[in-house]
């Protein structure tokens, strides 16, 4: 990982960079931050003569060598400078929340436009809408295109950014070119190695993030880091991490909550960790208290299901969504306690 003396190279300074580096069979992928650029070299990189030859160029600061699986999430990487930014919240700096209903019902807008009215009410600094839905029964309500459109007119309504799932690269295509700000990658597709390389690289020089959510079945927390570093490889660092339970469930929750590993993500990355209790725990009156839990984990934030009317709800609301009172009750409380573990 190179890291230059001013913001970025040059033109003539990454060429001649990219030139070093070809003579040992690596390649060099700008990664643009928000402070300054860093520029990963791809292949081995521990070959002595390069390091030495690169540390001599007059406009390289240094030359870091990270033996990590994971060399761009990697907390010791300089990408830990790399502070994300969504609307108007800098994650890390205050507590971020994205709430909103987990399907968007085409017909009937209406309830989407109510909800994402509340949630900008309640202290939300983003929204979030189902407008695909990954679904285990292949004959339930899949989402629809036409419920991309119902997102970006509440977005343009309340002026928060959105939040959407995408699971192919039809998907991917039609968020970005409406202006989706946070990809998101579910749990089903946290894995989806070939998914997160289309997305890193259809992302590549935007601003917009990934909210990657942490695997079903993920096993060790490398592998959840790993899968971001597949986005980030392309040149985007903007992924935050999402734990949202994992299998198997015990008896009365959806999932098996694990905000208990906030600490061991802070501890191995730089990336923001927001915390998905909806899914979790499957049921919207033990939603309070995991949000709670995962923000004294040391959590940057939420992602919340909230709905105006959750009986009218399709998809998990009925379940699962908090109502707009609750949620604004629960940020509340949140930032109390966000305050209180940075103390």
């Amino acid at each position: 990982m190179i890291l230059p003396k001013g913001k970025e190279f040059a033109p003539a300074q990454l060429a001649e960079v990219a030139a070093i580096v070809a003579e040992f069979g690596c390649r060099i992928q700008p990664i643009i931050g928000a402070m300054r650029s860093i520029y990963a070299i791809v292949g081995d990189e521990r070959d002595e003569l390069m390091i030495n030859r690169l540390e001599g160029l007059p406009y390289v600061d240094r030359v870091d060598r990270i033996q990590s699986p994971f060399k761009l999430m990697d907390a010791r990487s300089d990408l830990a400078h790399h502070r994300i930014r969504i609307g108007g919240a800098t994650l890390g700096r205050e507590l971020f929340v994205v709430a909103g209903q987990c399907t968007i019902d085409p017909k009937n807008p209406n309830l989407f436009y109510e909800t994402a009215a509340a949630v900008k009410e309640a202290g939300a600094q983003a929204l979030r809408g189902g407008v695909w839905k990954p679904r285990t029964n292949p004959y339930a309500f899949q989402g629809d295109d036409q419920s991309l459109e119902i997102l970006m007119e509440a977005s343009r309504r309340t002026g928060l950014p959105v939040d959407a799932e995408v699971m192919n690269d039809h998907q991917l295509r039609l968020a970005l070119g409406a202006g989706v700000h946070t990809i998101q990658v579910g749990a089903r597709n946290a894995l989806n190695y070939s998914l997160l390389q289309q997305i890193g690289r259809a992302i590549a020089g935007r601003d917009t993030a990934v909210l990657l959510k942490r695997s079903l079945h993920m096993g060790p927390i490398a592998e959840f880091i790993s899968a971001a570093e597949y986005v980030v490889s392309f040149g985007n660092p903007n992924v935050i991490l999402c734990p949202r339970g994992t299998a198997p469930a015990p008896d009365g929750y959806r999932n098996n909550p694990d905000e208990c590993i906030v600490p061991l993500l802070k501890e191995r990355t730089w990336a923001p960790v927001v915390v998905d209790p909806s899914h979790s725990v499957g049921r919207a009156s033990y939603v309070p208290a995991a949000a709670l839990a995962a923000i004294a984990y040391g959590a940057d934030g939420l992602c919340l299901e909230c709905h105006v009317a959750p009986s009218q709800g399709i998809g998990d609301d009925p379940k699962q969504a908090i109502t707009p009172e609750v949620l604004k009750t629960l940020i509340g409380k949140a930032r109390q306690l966000w305050t209180l573990v940075r103390s």
